[in-house]
């Protein structure tokens, strides 16, 4: 269950995830630095090693949300999804991430929709397995927000949409504040289907920013929701790579 926004600038990309979990889950770890052979970056992590959003420096970024609307179950013991970015998180192209991701042992990890951000392409990608078949989805270099909800997935879409196209709207819209403020929103009420999501079982447990630009790329860590005034953000720095 998580809600994603991604937001170009003139060069980079801004990228706001909130992670919504079953409170009886453990806590994730905030941001630490990779090596991934010439590639370097950073990622939160679950206590398992697994992670859920990356960035590296090639300011590539990846984020993975669970798809409910595919009921199907893989067989058990499935191989956790977290494997998915951390395999993937020092490619630099949507091509070889395609490449990398096929190699995976898919058949034995659930329903999922992977995002990936190429910006010196300027492209964006998304790749959806089903269980059956693996497929690739192109997406413009534009505001594009994706939702998932294990509670009930098309109405948190389209409130979650609805909510997203009315504050695009606002003069400060694509700003880091504005981000922020999305992803700390409850509109339009407290609860299972609010960006900042909260359920008696589930809630929004962290949020993750990728701020990339031209000369450097951070990543943001709030271990909670923005809604509960989390004012000092965990920085990791990632810097761009030459070659």
């Amino acid at each position: 269950m998580c809600s994603v926004t991604f937001w170009p600038k003139p060069s980079g990309y801004l990228l706001g995830m909130n992670r919504d979990e079953s409170l009886r889950r453990a806590s994730g770890l905030p941001p630490a630095q990779f090596i991934e052979g010439r590639r370097r970056g950073a990622h939160p992590s679950e206590p398992n090693g697994g992670t859920w959003i990356s960035l590296n420096d090639r300011c590539v970024g990846f984020a993975l949300i669970n798809w409910y609307a595919i009921q199907a179950r893989a067989p058990r013991p499935a191989i956790s999804r977290g494997e998915i970015v951390k395999s993937l998180r020092g490619f630099e192209s949507p091509e070889s991430a395609a490449d990398g991701l096929a190699k995976l042992p898919l058949e034995r990890m659930d329903a999922f929709r992977l995002l990936g951000f190429f910006p010196e392409r300027r492209l964006a990608r998304e790749w959806r397995w089903n269980l059956e078949s693996l497929s690739g989805v192109p997406h413009e270099w534009s505001p594009t927000q994706w939702c998932s909800s294990g509670f009930d997935e098309p109405t948190a879409q389209q409130v979650r949409r609805a909510t997203f196209e009315s504050m695009r709207m606002e003069r400060d819209a694509g700003t880091l504040l504005w981000l922020r403020r999305l992803h700390g929103s409850h509109s339009p009420g407290r609860g299972p289907f609010s960006i900042c999501m909260h359920r008696p079982d589930a809630a929004t447990v962290s949020y993750t920013e990728l701020d990339v630009g031209a000369g450097s790329s951070v990543m943001r860590y709030c271990s909670g929701p923005l809604c509960c005034g989390c004012d000092r953000l965990i920085e990791a720095q990632v810097h761009p790579a030459r070659s």
